[in-house]
């Protein structure tokens, strides 16, 4: 229980200080701006993904598709990483796959109403590279978003590039 307590506080911190050091080096924020934090926080959870994933699976068989690398994404990983199983996973069988998490931990702090839903995309940032790094460790080149409807309610498109 401490360490979510714990890795949740220093999500938040991370995500201040890439979003108050660019503010105080620029003295105003844009929209290349926000583009550029949402670079570096998708970045760090891109190689932090790498990393757990290689630790996960370094005793497990060998996956015989891509839908069975989503199934351990959706189980595994998700329950090492944020705590619980993703609630929903739907797929269109054309690569693209939608994990539903209806209380996502990194923002049940924030709110469960609408008044911080236009902060949610930052606190989201760093989530999609996790996912994204694991992916890229397992061989599938993927572009993985996040939306947010209702808070803490989240939806993680993940789309499988074919090489």
């Amino acid at each position: 229980m401490a360490d979510d307590a714990l890795f949740e506080f220093l999500h938040m911190e991370i995500v201040a200080h890439v979003y108050r050091d660019l503010q105080f080096i620029k003295g105003e924020t844009d929209n290349k701006d926000r583009a550029s934090r949402v670079s570096i926080l998708e970045g760090m959870g891109y190689r932090v993904g790498q990393g757990l994933i290689e630790r996960l699976t370094r005793d497990s068989p060998c996956f015989k598709d891509e839908l069975d690398v989503m199934k351990f994404i959706c189980k595994d990983f998700w329950t090492k990483v944020f705590r619980r199983q993703v609630d929903n996973l739907r797929t269109n069988h054309q690569g693209t796959y939608v994990l539903q998490d209806n209380k996502f931990n990194l923002l049940t702090q924030l709110s469960n109403g609408k008044q911080y839903l236009d902060q949610a995309p930052k606190y989201l940032a760093f989530s999609c590279g996790v996912v994204r790094g694991a992916l890229s460790n397992l061989g599938l080149e993927s572009v993985v978003t996040a939306e947010v409807s209702i808070m803490p309610s989240c939806k993680f498109q993940v789309v499988i590039q074919k090489l």
